[in-house]
């Protein structure tokens, strides 16, 4: 006998979970020490994070910064780049460095019983690194292809264009992190050591670590190590970086002739990761464009058929970073597709979210929460976002009670608040004379249409699987070596603690 089953299967009640406990130490030089014992992980993960990135340069060094973060694995006083490595091996350890807006941190995992010795070469790259000119040369030159690359992949084009027309020229957030072709290539191995020792501030840094740490004492080897750093100076006021360009909607189109796809962006200057409504954003962004059931996916690819994924989301920088939802499309649907984007934004502001998208948003948020932090790295990366946002310590043990706590009305109160498509731009890499008199019929907004641009790079998106649609990558960030564009944030729900910077990106 076929029994027919009624209904769908429903999440169970969240299992209790605790962030682990750390322990907060302050060196006589004001590097912070923070210190996380986890029975049963015997690989340890340990980061020195200072709290000044890409946004603290001046503007004729953009990508100093990246550029000397990835320098300093390329040699050191006592060791070359070779020897480094060999030296890590040695202890079956792996050392990496890395740059974003917000953050540079160097990083080292290793098992515990070679834990003081690892951190001894920590401590090699981040006090003692010599930028050699050969090395810099190479990554400067690795860093201009990207950047030809760049210009020609519709995608990473579409998010460059958008952070340039949502913020001012004087923002850094007008370029991309690791900075572009006219500044990258006059920087020379003088200005990436002198970026990193302005940056190398004790009082700004804080030394991580994580795992089974037993009797280990953490702080004394972080005062032997690093007890010595002094300040380069005083601490200047902190600058404005993210002054906003667009007071009217504004419609920027990229020009890419015989396009089959248009890539479109949608959005405008955000907030600072430090606010009060940082919950309720969490799950209005989920509703909107967060999960694969969110209201952009529902729309766009599961009822209208129109692209692989859209998505959106909040970057939450010290600085105001922007907000965006973004999606692919084929060109002959490029303008009900923007419409349909606008419309599905609107409706958030101004119409209630439904108790089951609610508690889906909820849920969601609640429950992969514990499974982020399986591992000492992810715990150490929630951490550096801890001090890189300066949050309070039970910023991370109240996150799901906090969550469980948003109500239907501070959905949408944020939703009105913080969405303000009167203010947005809207940025299109594409076929132009294919959507163009359609989009200008519309009349969402002045229009702007940009002719000079080169060759073009087709292909589905990056993350995208041509038969299966958007695809989880797995990670909470970029790994080693790894690039991510300055929006890729925006596919993801934001996460506590952390930002899109936590995903140190380059780009």
């Amino acid at each position: 006998m076929t029994e027919v089953v009624a209904s769908r299967p429903v999440p169970g009640t969240p299992r209790p979970y605790e962030f682990p406990p750390f322990e907060r130490h302050q060196l006589q030089n004001g590097l912070t020490v923070l210190v996380v014992d986890l029975p049963g992980r015997p690989l340890v993960s340990a980061s020195f994070i200072v709290r000044r990135g890409a946004v603290d340069e001046p503007a004729d060094l953009g990508g100093a910064t990246v550029l000397a973060a990835r320098a300093l694995a390329e040699g050191t006083e006592r060791y070359d780049a070779v020897a480094l490595i060999e030296a890590s091996e040695r202890l079956g350890a792996s050392l990496h460095a890395e740059a974003g807006w917000d953050a540079t941190s160097a990083s080292v995992d290793v098992v515990n019983d070679r834990l003081e010795e690892a951190l001894e070469l920590l401590a090699e790259m981040v006090r003692r690194p010599t930028f050699p000119a050969a090395e810099v040369e190479r990554l400067r030159d690795e860093r201009l292809n990207d950047l030809l690359q760049a210009r020609a992949d519709p995608r990473r084009r579409a998010d460059e264009a958008f952070v340039e027309t949502i913020y001012a020229r004087a923002s850094p957030y007008h370029r991309p992190a690791g900075g572009t072709r006219e500044t990258v290539e006059t920087l020379e191995r003088d200005d990436l050591e002198a970026t990193w020792r302005r940056a190398l501030d004790p009082r700004l840094a804080a030394l991580i670590v994580a795992g089974e740490l037993g009797a280990i004492d953490v702080a004394a080897l972080a005062n032997r190590l690093f007890g010595t750093l002094r300040a380069p100076g005083p601490l200047g006021a902190p600058r404005i970086v993210d002054e906003g360009a667009v007071d009217d909607r504004l419609i920027r189109v990229v020009h890419r002739p015989g396009a089959v796809q248009t890539e479109f962006r949608i959005g405008h200057r955000g907030l600072p990761r430090r606010i009060d409504d940082f919950h309720a954003l969490s799950v209005m962004g989920a509703i909107l464009g967060g999960l694969f059931n969110s209201r952009l996916n529902a729309r766009l690819r599961e009822e209208k058929g129109y692209t692989y994924g859209a998505f959106a989301g909040f970057d939450l920088r010290r600085g105001a970073g922007p907000f965006a939802a973004r999606a692919a499309v084929n060109t002959e649907v490029t303008v009900a597709a923007l419409t349909d984007a606008l419309a599905e934004i609107e409706r958030l502001r101004n119409e209630p979210v439904t108790d089951a998208e609610l508690r889906a948003a909820k849920d969601f948020l609640i429950g992969v929460f514990p499974l982020r932090f399986e591992t000492p790295g992810p715990v150490v990366g929630a951490l550096s976002g801890i001090h890189v946002h300066e949050l309070p310590d039970d910023e991370l043990a109240r996150y799901r009670p906090a969550i469980e706590s948003v109500t239907v009305v501070d959905v949408a109160r944020v939703a009105r608040e913080h969405l303000r498509l009167e203010r947005a731009a809207i940025v299109l890499v594409g076929d132009a004379d294919a959507f163009g008199p359609e989009l200008e019929a519309a009349n969402i907004g002045r229009l702007i249409v940009e002719r000079d641009e080169g060759p073009v790079m087709e292909g589905p998106a990056e993350g995208v699987d041509e038969e299966l649609g958007p695809v989880d990558s797995g990670h909470e960030g970029p790994t080693e070596g790894a690039e991510v564009t300055d929006l890729e944030w925006a596919e993801r729900p934001a996460e506590p603690g952390t930002a899109a910077d936590e995903a140190l990106d380059a780009r």
